[in-house]
This record gives C-alpha cells, structure tokens and sequence, in this order.
C-alpha cells in the first residue's frame, strides 16, 4: 500500500522505542564527546509508565476495518517477552498483515464513497445550496463579498478550515500561520473549481466530493468527502510569488477520523 496506514505507524513508534533503548546500550561517550553534568531525572514510576505503554497500544490498535483479538494481542506480547516462538514466521506475518491492510483500506474506501454520495445528495435539499457538478460539488455563500472576483488561473489568497462530515478538522491556513496563496491550477478541482467567482471578502463553504478532492490519494482517508469554509482576502496575489499549493494534511487528523 502506498499509504502510512494506521497500524503501520503504530509499529513503527513500537519498534523505534524498542531499537532507542538498544542504541543506548551499546553507544559508547568520548571524553570529548561528554556533556556538562545533568541535575538527576525525576524518579520513575514503572508500573504507571508501562500500564500507559499498554494503553498507548491499546488506543491505537482501533485501526478501521481491522478487529484484533485482544486477548490474543496479550498473549503474543508475553510470549514474546520471553523468547517464545511466534505463531507465524516474520514473512507470514508482514504477508497477512499487508492483506488485512489492504481489505480494510478497500472497505474503508467504499463505505466513504458511499457516505459521499448520500451527504451530498441530503444537501442538495438544504437552503441557498447552489450546485456546481451534479452530484460532485456545492456551496453556499456565508457571506457576501465586494471586491474584484477571482478568476481561472489566479492565485488568490484566502482562509481556509477543511472538515469531514462529521466536523473533525483535517487542515487550516491558520496551521501555516495565516492565509496562504493557492494557485487554482495546483490543487484539487473541488477547491479550485469552488472558489471561481468568489469576490473579495467573501465567505463559502464547499462540500467536495472524494471525485473533486483527493479520491484514494494523498494523507487523508481514501474517498473523503470534504467540507471547505473559504474567505477570499485577495482575489490573485501571483505577483507576491508565494504561491503554494493546498497544504498535504497530516496523518494526525487522519487517524482521528479514522478513530471515530
């Protein structure tokens, strides 16, 4: 799978955590190599840290799509602790586990297109929503602008909050520390598309489907509707030449969603 799936990152924190106590044990300090002398760290409490170990593990193993046997999980984790063989040799393991991975991604995937297309067609009975592409893009206008309009090809410089249907917030221009340039013709079509005609100082909201945004591709979860609330503070702002397209968003926001 092209994408850093949810478990995935859940082991890969595991065994780096693992592989920095190994590191330690063996790295070696130079006399030139030493620093200046460190008051003694507060004392630790290792039952309370590995008790949150666990429960580190056992938030992040709410994977979609996947259903871990928890007492199984346990088990491994003993067994494992001492030197006892694994049911499944490491090549079975990664092989089953990439097939589980991708069962999950494809259900996963299908299940939010269909979500998608129900949204969007519910939405188009709500008032003032105006419909760019059947069944594929909508707005409303929040509030009314005044200013020179943007046009194709531009760059305007806008705010922007992107959501998924259920509220979770996935990115915002105020995590790059305010508006941002977008040029219409480097990101999703949904955006582009949406923001056409808008006057400065205008505000909408666009619902984008997966077919308009970012489908199966890119850091958020596959067939995505998204809901973007835009303001317009210039309608092209190319001869700044701080153009950026569409930020890529985190996987931070990715796994929340996923977790719900």
């Amino acid at each position: 799978m092209s994408k850093k799936s949810h478990l995935g990152a859940l082991v890969t924190a595991m065994v780096l955590f693992v592989q920095s106590f190994a590191f330690a044990a063996t790295a070696t300090t130079t006399p030139q190599q030493a620093t200046p002398k460190q008051e003694a760290p507060q004392e630790i409490d290792i039952v309370k840290l590995s008790e949150a170990f666990g429960n580190f593990i056992g938030r992040n193993l709410n994977a979609p799509g996947i259903k871990f046997d928890l007492e199984s999980i346990i088990k491994g984790i003993r067994d494992g602790a001492n030197n006892k063989p694994s049911p499944l040799t490491d090549q079975e393991y990664e092989s089953m586990m990439t097939q589980l991975q991708a069962r999950a991604y494809t259900e996963l995937a299908s299940e939010n297109l269909k979500a998608a297309n129900q949204f969007l067609k519910d939405n188009l009975k709500a008032a003032k929503i105006v419909e760019l592409e059947p069944g594929k893009l909508q707005y409303t206008i929040v509030e009314a602008g005044n200013g020179p309009v943007v046009s194709e090809h531009a760059s305007p410089l806008v705010k922007y909050t992107g959501k998924y249907i259920d509220g979770t917030v996935f990115g915002s221009s105020d995590d790059t520390g305010g508006p941002i340039t977008v040029p219409l013709d480097q990101t999703i079509p949904g955006f582009s598309k949406g923001i056409l005609g808008m006057k400065e100082g205008e505000k909408r909201k666009l619902f984008v489907h997966p077919d308009l945004g970012y489908g199966t591709t890119g850091h958020l979860p596959p067939n995505a509707l998204l809901i973007f609330d835009v303001e317009v503070i210039k309608a092209d702002n190319s001869s700044e030449d701080k153009s950026q397209p569409l930020p890529k968003f985190s996987d931070d926001a990715k796994k929340a969603h996923s977790q719900e």
